[in-house]
């Protein structure tokens, strides 16, 4: 036969590599230009060009193509396409923000856990540390007088990007009323949903599946109520979905260097294809740059709040997979012993270290004080086993030691305390504000009236994404769908973790730094419904439409609980209409 190869030139519409489903009018990676026309295939690989020789199956185009697919970025869109992959994010960031905006400075009270971060970062704005308050410093600074502030330091267990985050606002807007308070998370939630809806266009390769993740994400009652007021987690959210889609980008980076460096060995070959040296272990990478955005963003996570140290690790085996992948699928013999050393140490190197520094830096307020918590702790405990750190760096970590020992014990009863094992079902969300306003209070014109900010996700949203689970655990184990695998490594470093401690008090809207995660399986799951390019028409208009009758009903659950996320005035009635389990109460 001659010299062949039987890696074929074209990577398979299934497999690892594929994209679940693609929509009507839509490209789904090979729906325009000259890949298109070059083969015809079907559903099931009819006239799928298996056999290459090997001049052909290892260019870099060829193996791009195998490594990637045929739509490696918004560029590969056709020309009427390409305006839409940027607006489609930004209209429904747009839709969110007006969601989050919309009356922000309603309640004027410092709701929940408000009642810490916010004064925590004020104390921020005027200090950098966390100063001490007096008592009833509520009222002082729900009437605009935040300068009460004491000047002894207060003892916090959080680190201090959020507070930083929350204080960003203040310095725009003013400390003074709840607008400057929450503009920092209502933005941060903002963007995150430019960011979900870009990361699902990548992800899926498809416009229509990165719009329905954008606003389904808009529109969801949990990520909403945590974008309106100014509680870490929404910014721990944000920083790990920014990690995400830099690793997601690092993984296409990655895949175009080992494609661009096994090609040149192959064109510099007599035989067309790297020798077998070369193929033993694969050639280095290079400093990935996207891994080192996505180290910085997992150390602004860690920043915020300790949880995201599950991410860090979950997140770096994932993109350590997934180079171990690329290389097994360029031809790479030893492609694991390979794929460690020359992806997985440089990979620790990134991300590790980088997110090391990173949560040291954002300590910087602590370690310029004179008079922090714990700043001088060190001065008063001399060490001969660590007398050879510095003072300020043995304070810190005894100050990390008392805060672990602090989380570790925190197991007092609250009212709104939940179990991870009732989150997807959102068996018991947070109430965070509940006012009765009495008859003639505007808005109130009726005996009972009430007013209320409830942590309760969308129903329709929430308990759906929980299904989608199960079936991307179908999709990839069984059909080894690294997209599915993907998204179900964000949900596991995000809710797996909290089963390890049964004890420690825990609330529901500890899910939200996962929350983007479960839009992405349900998105994926809606993509299996939309139907393959390959499907008969009928097939990919009756599944557009019924995607699109979930988004539309999904919305109107929506308008339904919004008056309760958002804490508009309504007859009691109208509330208790909205309590659909009795454990909402």
């Amino acid at each position: 036969m001659g010299n062949v190869t039987q890696t074929p030139t074209r990577q398979p519409e299934t497999g690892p590599d594929a994209s679940p489903a693609t929509g009507p009018g839509r490209p789904d990676g090979r729906a325009a230009g000259k890949d298109r026309n070059r083969f015809s295939t079907g559903r099931n690989l009819e006239g799928h060009r298996w056999i290459g020789r090997p001049a052909e199956a290892n260019t870099p185009e060829a193996l791009r193509e195998r490594l990637i697919g045929g739509l490696q970025s918004w560029r590969d869109y056709p020309a009427s396409l390409r305006l839409w992959y940027w607006l489609i994010p930004v209209l429904t960031a747009a839709l969110g923000g007006v969601l989050r905006f919309v009356r922000l400075d309603t309640p004027r009270n410092l709701v929940f856990d408000e009642t810490y971060y916010v004064k925590d970062a004020y104390s921020f704005l005027v200090s950098g540390y966390e100063r001490s308050w007096p008592d009833r410093a509520n009222d002082s600074f729900i009437a605009g007088n935040p300068g009460v502030l004491l000047n002894t330091p207060e003892y916090v267990v959080h680190p201090p990007v959020g507070k930083w985050m929350i204080a960003a606002g203040m310095w725009l807007f003013g400390a003074d009323n709840p607008f400057g308070w929450r503009f920092g998370a209502a933005l941060t939630g903002t963007l995150s949903i430019l960011l979900l809806a870009l990361i699902a266009q990548k992800l899926f390769r498809s416009l229509t599946l990165g719009a329905v993740a954008g606003i389904l994400l808009a529109v969801d009652g949990h990520h909403l109520v945590m974008s309106r007021t100014s509680l870490l987690d929404i910014f721990l959210m944000f920083w790990i979905l920014a990690a995400f889609g830099a690793l997601l980008m690092d993984r296409d980076d990655g895949r175009r260097r080992l494609a661009a460096r096994l090609g040149r060995q192959a064109a510099a070959s007599a035989t067309g294809r790297p020798s077998a040296l070369q193929l033993t272990s694969g050639p280095w990478l290079g400093i990935r740059w996207w891994r080192l955005a996505a180290g910085v963003c997992l150390g602004l996570a860690v920043g915020t709040k300790w949880s995201a140290l599950f991410f860090l690790a979950g997140f770096g085996l994932l993109t350590v997979f997934w180079d171990l992948s690329a290389r097994r699928i360029a031809g790479v013999h030893a492609w694991i012993s390979g794929g460690i050393l020359k992806d997985g140490v440089p990979a620790f190197l990134s991300i590790v270290p980088v997110a090391a520094l990173v949560y040291g830096a954002t300590w910087t307020g602590w370690f310029r004080s004179t008079d922090a918590y714990f700043r001088h702790w060190a001065d008063a405990n001399p060490s001969a086993e660590w007398g050879w750190l510095p003072n300020a760096v043995r304070s810190l970590a005894h100050y990390h030691l008392e805060a672990y020992k602090f989380h570790q014990g925190l197991s007092a009863d609250h009212p709104y305390e939940a179990s991870a094992w009732s989150w997807l079902v959102m068996g018991r969300p947070t109430s965070f504000f509940y006012e009765s306003p009495g008859q003639g209070t505007p808005g109130c014109e009726l005996t009972n009236c009430t007013t209320a900010i409830l942590s309760v996700g969308n129903p329709l949203i929430w308990w759906s994404a929980a299904v989608s689970l199960g079936v991307l655990l179908f999709w990839w184990a069984g059909r080894r769908d690294w997209r599915a695998g993907a998204v179900l490594a964000g949900v596991a470093a995000g809710y797996l973790p909290w089963f390890m401690y049964p004890e420690r008090t825990t609330f529901f809207f500890y899910a939200v730094s996962f929350e983007p995660f479960l839009v992405l399986a349900l998105v994926y799951c809606l993509g299996l419904v939309l139907g393959q390019r390959g499907d008969p028409l009928w097939r990919r208009r009756s599944g557009f439409y019924l995607v699109a009758l979930f988004v539309v009903a999904a919305v109107l659950v929506s308008a339904f609980f919004y008056p309760v996320w958002t804490a508009e005035v309504i007859p009691y009635q109208d509330w208790r209409i909205r309590m659909w389990m009795p454990s909402w109460i």
